[in-house]
């Protein structure tokens, strides 16, 4: 899976600034622990899984010429903390069109990462410090 590199910068609290190539988004919590100015890490998680699904079966669709006039997908975080996906599918589909589809909802690279063993590696980066005065106090 290609992708640009994403970073991301502490702002106030917990809100967050996150860069993706030339796009710009908001990360933070709702509150009181932040002060809801995005949407959480775990809800740009799950935004990723809907728009990664979305996407495969549209292109599915497509690629086969089926009538697929719509399709909505909503992604939450259950009580046990597993993910469902609900996926909507709009269009004069037959049932072999629509299983088709649903398979491929299931086939986004998005849904493959986040459902085979991953590994994530954390490296320390090193990072020029900005220099701060003699009297200034260091941030809390």
């Amino acid at each position: 899976m290609a992708t640009r590199i994403v970073s991301v910068t502490e702002g106030k609290k917990f809100i967050r600034s996150v860069a993706i190539g030339t796009h710009h988004l908001t990360a933070d919590e709702p509150e009181p622990t932040g002060t809801d100015a995005g949407p959480t890490p775990g809800e740009l998680l799950l935004a990723a899984l809907g728009s990664c699904t979305s996407m495969a079966v549209r292109a599915f669709a497509d690629r086969h010429g089926w009538p697929l006039h719509r399709i909505d997908v909503a992604v939450r975080f259950d009580a046990d903390g597993h993910v469902v996906k609900n996926v909507g599918l709009t269009g004069e589909l037959d049932a072999a069109q629509r299983e088709q589809l649903m398979a491929a909802a299931g086939r986004c690279p998005v849904h493959r990462l986040l459902t085979k063993d991953i590994a994530i590696v954390t490296v320390p980066a090193l990072l020029a410090e900005p220099e701060v005065p003699a009297d200034a106090s260091p941030r809390p």
